[in-house]
């Protein structure tokens, strides 16, 4: 799960980029998912090494649960968007729900990773 943290990492920060390059540089919120992202490539190559691996993974999982609830809001937007409604800052919206979207499929296979662990540990012990 190290190397899948790094890569969703890099996807944030991306989206942040490219976020903040399509407004013209208008808005320094759209470089928000940069913060998240580095986070994540930090904890992901803290997880590279065994030690570190449990402590790592944890917090990183807290914060990209942590990303999800932010970028939430733009989400819950995205049918008015999709449907030709008046919604502010538009490209806002699309980046957040990227955001979500990424952060949901992250958590979701950090719990699947953890689980497996646990019945992994459990499966040497008895």
């Amino acid at each position: 799960m190290a190397k899948v943290t790094i890569v969703f990492g890099m996807a944030l920060t991306l989206l942040g980029v490219l976020g903040y390059i399509l407004s013209a540089g208008a808005s320094l919120t759209a470089l928000i998912p940069v913060i998240p992202g580095t986070l994540l490539e930090v904890f992901g190559v803290l997880a590279l090494n065994e030690k570190r691996l449990k402590v790592a993974m944890h917090a990183a999982v807290v914060v990209g649960l942590l990303a999800f609830l932010g970028a939430v809001p733009g989400l819950l937007k995205l049918p008015a968007l999709a449907s030709g409604g008046d919604v502010a800052r538009p490209g806002a919206v699309v980046a957040q729900s990227i955001m979500a979207l990424l952060m949901a499929i992250y958590v979701g296979l950090c719990v699947k990773s953890f689980v497996d662990a646990r019945r992994a540990r459990r499966a040497q012990g008895a």
